[in-house]
């Protein structure tokens, strides 16, 4: 089936990227050098991928789920030797070896996409990416870059944020796209904490205890959603140390507040 034969499948979350300037601010945005080979999830028709194999990269590494779409990209880029195609879900997949991720991923597997090639705080990915480059809903891009207080901010972007430097590149209209989509969407730039940044296991899962915990009733203060793990005295003494009042509710705490309680947490039950 050729490129023009093919109709966007909703069920696959496909809206083609077509803003030539968009495109272009994601490939900067990527900073890639001959050193790196570039993960790109769901190429579609390739739009992305021509202007990925246009930059100084060594290699595109392409995974497309829709075997029609696969037909159309081989067919327009398999004689260029730095371009190799995987066929089938990202989700389920062994990944390929890569050094940056840049992609206009679907919308409806962001999360487990981003739990994928992130990682959780407990279990983030072995070998972190230089840099992510992703196109994603901007409801979720606010989220994940969202700062103490924001309406967005919420226990994503505190693992996030603990995770990885974020910010945005720029936003991205309906407009740009093929069908458009029915939402504003964002391109965002991830670059994951090298190893020796990341949070000791141990203080990982007593943070994402914390915040499964208190985010699940974020309209609660944070002396209800803590009670019960410590004595009063102790959790007042706890929660003054880590620079946070009881009386504040979990979308004001800072993620370096967060790690500050869950360190003395792990003091006194050690």
């Amino acid at each position: 089936m050729s490129f023009a034969a093919h109709r966007a499948r909703k069920r696959f979350g496909q809206h083609w990227l077509q803003d030539d300037t968009v495109l272009e601010r994601i490939v900067a945005a990527a900073e890639l050098t001959p050193q790196d080979t570039v993960l790109e999830v769901g190429p579609g028709r390739g739009a992305l991928t021509e202007r990925l194999l246009a930059s100084e990269a060594a290699a595109v590494q392409a995974v497309e789920l829709d075997r029609d779409l696969v037909q159309g990209l081989r067919q327009r880029f398999g004689d260029n030797p730095r371009f190799a195609l995987s066929e089938g879900d990202v989700l389920a997949l062994p990944l390929p070896p890569a050094t940056a991720v840049v992609a206009n991923i679907p919308y409806n597997i962001t999360g487990p996409l981003l739990e994928r090639l992130v990682g959780r705080l407990d279990r983030p990915v072995a070998e972190p990416y230089r840099r992510l480059v992703l196109l994603v809903q901007q409801e979720v891009g606010e989220r994940i870059r969202a700062r103490p207080g924001s309406s967005a901010y919420s226990a994503l972007s505190v693992r996030m944020q603990l995770l990885a430097t974020c910010r945005t590149v720029c936003p991205v209209p309906p407009r740009c796209f093929q069908p458009p989509p029915k939402v504003m969407s964002e391109v965002v730039c991830l670059d994951p904490l090298p190893v020796e940044q990341r949070l000791d296991p141990a203080l990982a899962r007593t943070v994402e205890g914390l915040l499964r915990r208190c985010f699940a009733a974020r309209r609660k203060m944070l002396r209800n959603t803590l009670a019960g793990l410590q004595p009063p005295e102790a959790l007042q003494q706890l929660t003054e140390a880590a620079g946070i009042r009881l009386d504040q509710r979990p979308q004001e705490v800072a993620p370096a507040a967060w790690v500050a309680l869950a360190a003395g947490l792990n003091r006194l039950t050690a």
